[in-house]
């Protein structure tokens, strides 16, 4: 296969022709929105498949869209150094559904998908360490998610009479506009 994006659309849509909602060229990559059903089938193709050969997952990230019935949108961002291709897998859930987790495909997945866990709340099924990565165990909240206020829940100092770190709520001097 060539290093064309346009010849990697074929063969992902001819390969792949109840997964792929969408798919279209731009910026010389392909985008391609799947079912959040068809992830897994969708990466495993990608990586094995001899005309694509996408072995490397550069990125997995999630988008917050609060006004969607389908709030989030996960993006994985996967690159073919053989072919020198790139491609951005976009698949579509909402609040209370999970997602596959690729981290038997892809090992690097796993701090990523603890990431989106951490910042978006969103659950990724069989992975193997699903915790919370950069904040607290007892952080409430997901800060990544556009209805986290801005100031958050809790403060957390160094309280000198008691010679230790406490968290307290959140006392604002102004009510928000």
């Amino acid at each position: 296969m060539s290093t064309n994006p346009n010849d990697l659309e074929k063969t992902v849509n001819s390969g792949l022709t109840t997964a792929v909602n969408k798919s279209e060229i731009n910026f010389d990559q392909l985008f391609i929105d799947v079912n959040v059903e068809d992830v897994i089938s969708t990466i495993l193709f990608l990586k094995t498949n001899e005309k694509c050969k996408f072995k490397q997952l550069i990125d997995i990230t999630a988008v917050d869209y609060p006004q969607r019935e389908k709030r989030f949108k996960i993006v994985y961002l996967l690159l073919s150094h053989e072919k020198n291709l790139r491609i951005v897998i976009n698949t579509h859930i909402d609040e209370k559904k999970t997602v596959s987790s690729i981290t038997k495909i892809f090992p690097s997945a796993n701090w990523m998908e603890r990431e989106i866990f951490d910042m978006y709340g969103i659950s990724f099924k069989n992975h193997p360490d699903l915790r919370r990565i950069l904040t607290d165990y007892g952080f409430d909240g997901y800060p990544l998610r556009k209805d986290f206020p801005l100031t958050g829940h809790t403060e957390v100092r160094y309280n000198e009479d008691k010679k230790k770190v406490v968290s307290e709520p959140v006392k604002l001097d102004q009510e928000y506009r």
